[in-house]
C-alpha cells in the first residue's frame, strides 16, 4: 500500500541519515587525532630546543666557584659593558665576591637601562659580564611593567624560573646564583610565587659572546 511504501521510505531515510552522521563523526574523530599529533610534535620540538628542567633551581657544587686566573673567573669583565654600568664595580662583584652586591636600587640609577625596560612589548636578553653567555631573557610569562615593578620593589633586577637560561646558570645550596663559569650573579630569594633570582645588573650587563670577542 501507499502508506507502507512511505513508511519504508522514511525508515530508509533515517538509516541513511544515521550512517551519514556516523561517517561525519568518524571523520571528525580522525581530524582531531591528527590535530593532537601535530600539537604534540610541535610541543616536543619546542621542548627539545629549550627544555624546562623539572626541578628548579638547577644546583651545582662549590667547585664551580673555585679560584681561577681572575678570582672565581678566568678573566676580567668585558671592557664595554652594556648600559654604561661601572666596570670596576662589575669586576669586583662578578669575580672577587660571594656575598655582597651593588647597592639597592643601583639599576634604577642607570638611565639607559631604565629607558630600555620602560618599553612595553619588548624582551631583553641579559649576558654574563665576563663570558658573554646568555643568562636571562625577560620578561617571560608577564609584562615588562610587571618585571619593572617587582624589580623596583626589591631593589635589584628580579627574574623568575621561566626567565632563566638554565644552560648557563646554577644555584649553590645556600642560594647563591652563579654562572657555570664562576661569575657571581646574585641570590635566589624565594617568595610566595616561587623562586626569585635577585641579580646584580653589573653581573648581567655583558655583550653577546660573538660581539664581546670583537670588543
Amino acid at each position: 500500500s501507499r502508506a507502507r511504501a512511505v513508511a519504508v521510505l522514511f525508515i530508509n531515510m533515517v538509516s541513511m541519515t544515521r550512517a551519514s552522521n556516523r561517517a561525519t563523526v568518524q571523520r571528525i574523530a580522525v581530524l582531531l587525532m591528527l590535530l593532537n599529533l601535530v600539537q604534540q610534535a610541535a610541543f616536543s620540538s619546542i621542548a627539545a630546543t629549550n627544555p624546562m628542567p623539572e626541578r628548579l633551581p638547577l644546583t651545582c657544587e662549590e667547585d664551580v666557584m673555585r679560584p681561577k686566573a681572575h678570582g672565581t673567573c678566568e678573566r676580567p669583565v668585558q671592557k664595554n659593558l652594556r648600559w654604561g654600568v661601572d666596570q670596576q664595580v662589575a669586576d669586583r662583584i662578578c669575580c672577587f665576591n660571594r656575598h655582597y652586591a651593588e647597592y639597592s636600587g643601583y639599576f634604577a640609577s642607570v638611565s639607559t637601562y631604565l629607558k630600555e625596560i620602560g618599553a612595553e612589548d619588548s624582551e631583553i636578553t641579559y649576558y654574563d659580564s665576563v663570558t658573554g653567555k646568555p643568562l636571562f631573557v625577560a620578561p617571560r610569562g608577564r609584562s615588562m611593567a610587571a618585571y619593572k615593578k617587582e624589580s623596583l620593589a626589591h631593589g635589584w633586577p628580579s627574574f623568575r624560573d621561566e626567565e632563566v637560561v638554565w644552560e648557563n646558570v646554577r644555584c649553590l645550596p645556600n642560594g647563591e646564583a652563579v654562572s657555570v663559569d664562576g661569575t657571581h650573579l646574585g641570590h635566589n630569594l624565594p617568595d610566595g610565587r616561587g623562586n626569585r633570582y635577585c641579580i646584580n645588573l653589573v653581573s648581567a650587563a655583558g655583550n653577546p659572546k660573538s660581539e664581546a670577542e670583537d670588543l
